[in-house]
């Protein structure tokens, strides 16, 4: 089977838009011309087309139809979706190639989180006969979890709001968050709680968003890019949908994604965490210690485009390899309640 490599990625600008109608083709087709551009491609080179969005947060049926609109009518296109992260739309693709079905494909996920109640939506993904009538948001989800946490002793308030102000100032190299900025510990734990003990800074903003990755077999990558990142490992685990059923301290699923690839000598993480005890809690079931870089790109606590998030954390991932910075990097994709559903891949850089 033939070893897969990132070659291309690129992402809209993360912001919160209060008006105007910016949907999933507005959003795509300057990326995708960004993304051609610097590999060389065309849309008639791509074997196989797959994304990822979601028609709960579109409010419409069939919502990724409509995207398709950014690719155009013609040529013909092989296309398939996937409703949740477009990391996992990666995952599909990626098989295509190891397949030999294609050597080459487009991944792309968008989502327009500012157009409903995001918190009410994603009420939507829970157990329907038991919690979802309840309608518990995903914030107050996520305090909890974050207060079994303090509680264990497992971290403190201090330690999330040190999370929080990292991110912010790694964010300042990052052309397209949403936040960024020097920021002060002690300011950030004054604030009031949104849900306690969550705090606005503990919880990644509404976002508007795209990205689109672009992967292809090694042979063929090294005719496109001087560095491709050539994914060695990908797994993706499942935890029980039962909030009573798991430890919400800990992340089972991501130790055994990560345990199944192996992620000895990663130099940089783009972890998936959009709250910021999450991070710690992906920070140990990886294993990661001190020497490795984590979301230098500042992650999605500075910007979370709702399914694009995770496919962005592969790109940025991948283009620490693609220029030259890094040799082996880490990607964590997560998507469900509570760090239900986690996709880790591992890529590297082969001489």
């Amino acid at each position: 089977m033939a070893d897969v490599a990132i070659v291309g990625f690129a992402q809209a600008p993360n912001v919160r838009a209060t008006e105007g109608t910016t949907n999933g083709v507005e959003m795509l087709v300057p990326i995708f011309s960004e993304v051609f551009a610097r590999t060389g491609l065309s849309k008639k080179d791509i074997g196989f087309w797959c994304s990822g969005s979601s028609d709960y947060l579109a409010g419409r049926a069939f919502s990724f139809i409509a995207a398709v609109d950014a690719i155009g009518a013609f040529p013909p296109i092989h296309e398939s979706h996937v409703e949740m992260d477009a990391a996992w739309a990666l995952y599909e693709a990626w098989l295509k190639i190891r397949m030999d079905e294609v050597d080459t494909a487009l991944v792309y996920g968008f989502g327009k989180s500012s157009a409903g109640n995001l918190r009410r939506v994603l009420a939507l993904q829970l157990d329907p006969y038991v919690v979802a009538p309840l309608w518990p948001d995903s914030v107050s989800i996520a305090g909890i979890q974050a207060r079994l946490g303090l509680d264990a002793g497992l971290w403190s308030e201090k330690d999330l709001a040190e999370v929080a102000a990292r991110s912010r100032a790694d964010a300042v190299g990052n052309p397209h968050a949403q936040f960024s900025g020097d920021v002060d510990v002690s300011e950030l734990l004054d604030s009031p709680f949104v849900a306690d003990p969550l705090r606005a800074h503990d919880i990644a903003p509404i976002t508007d968003g795209a990205a689109v990755v672009v992967l292809a077999s090694a042979e063929r990558a090294r005719e496109l890019v001087e560095h491709p990142a050539i994914i060695t490992g990908i797994e993706h685990r499942v935890d029980s949908a039962v909030l009573g059923a798991r430890d919400l301290t800990r992340s089972p699923s991501t130790e055994a994604a990560g345990r199944a690839i192996g992620v000895d000598g990663v130099e940089v993480a783009e972890l998936h965490a959009p709250f910021t005890h999450q991070e710690l809690i992906l920070r140990e079931a990886l294993g990661l210690g001190d020497q490795v870089r984590i979301n230098p790109s500042g992650g999605v606590l500075v910007g979370n485009p709702m399914f694009a998030a995770g496919l962005a954390r592969i790109g940025e991932a991948a283009g620490r390899i693609l220029s030259g910075d890094a040799r082996k990097t880490l990607a964590h994709a997560t998507s469900g309640p509570a760090l239900q559903q986690n996709l880790v891949c591992v890529m590297e850089a082969r001489d």
